[in-house]
């Protein structure tokens, strides 16, 4: 059960160190999708000690308020929907609160770059058919749906995820895959058949980033490989060690690939 709370916020659009970003948008504040690897968890420290994340979300009831108020003085660049919660987590169907973010970005012509792992993105279509600029990503983490159901309870499946992709690139929005974080070992299987997948959709770019452990999420990984995959601790923790080759060996597997496929791919590590 994920306790609701509701807080108010002075502001909403706030400067981004992301590349290729310029503010990030976050309307609530945790997450129901409660990935276990999620560095966003650091969020919860001061409103929730001591709470698991991915019990709890807190909805900024003034958020709309706040960014009309914002975007007139803002310089025009581009946003992130969004940096640590995902925006169309269940509780959005609901509350609207990306969909009021759109609107008023779409108002105001901002640039919008929307990243999630919630199907919940195509009730929004006919707004985004309205960007000049706009990109939808969808993180995918592993095209195993077992593997996908121990690290990210409660996100959409995997498969519905590639359908929502080819929905959103068949209507002419540009499209892209974050795979990341890549679980050692684990995010490999099917790592071929994921790329050509999509190729097949058309996506136009494939983003990969590693797995980072500095924001308070090892133990629950750890818990999660000595419960389901415990043959396999000792070399996911060597994997993440200083050092490692591990990630490297990767990039050029996954180099290889795309190039073979035609598919633009870019490491964020």
């Amino acid at each position: 059960m994920v306790r609701v709370g509701r807080i108010r916020c002075k502001t909403l659009m706030g400067r981004s160190g992301i590349e290729d970003v310029d503010y990030a948008i976050n309307p609530y504040l945790g997450c129901q999708h409660g990935c276990i690897y999620c560095y966003a968890r650091f969020m919860g420290r001061r409103n929730h000690p001591g709470e698991e994340w991915g019990t709890y979300v807190d909805v900024k009831v003034n958020a709309l308020q706040c960014l009309a108020r914002e975007l007139p003085r803002k310089k025009r660049g581009v946003v992130l929907l969004s940096s640590v919660t995902d925006p169309y987590q269940p509780l959005e169907r609901e509350w609207r609160l990306t969909r009021g973010c759109l609107q008023l970005l779409l108002d105001y012509d901002f640039p919008t770059n929307i990243q999630t792992k919630s199907v919940l993105v195509l009730r929004d279509l006919d707004l985004l058919q309205r960007f000049s600029d706009i990109e939808v990503g969808f993180t995918i983490t592993t095209i195993d749906d077992e593997i996908r159901g121990i690290f990210e309870p409660h996100a959409s499946p995997v498969e519905r995820r590639l359908e929502a992709l080819r929905v959103l690139s068949d209507s002419g929005i540009p499209t892209y895959a974050f795979l990341g974080p890549m679980l050692p070992y684990l995010s490999e299987e099917g790592l071929e058949g994921l790329l050509r997948e999509l190729a097949q959709i058309g996506v136009d770019r494939v983003l990969v980033d590693r797995l980072n452990i500095k924001a308070g999420n090892w133990p629950p990984i750890r818990r999660a490989l000595e419960e389901n995959f415990p043959h396999l601790l000792p070399s996911f923790a060597s994997a993440l060690r200083q050092g490692s080759k591990y990630y490297e060996g990767l990039r050029l597997k996954v180099s290889s690939l795309a190039r073979e496929l035609g598919l633009p791919v870019y490491f964020c590590y």
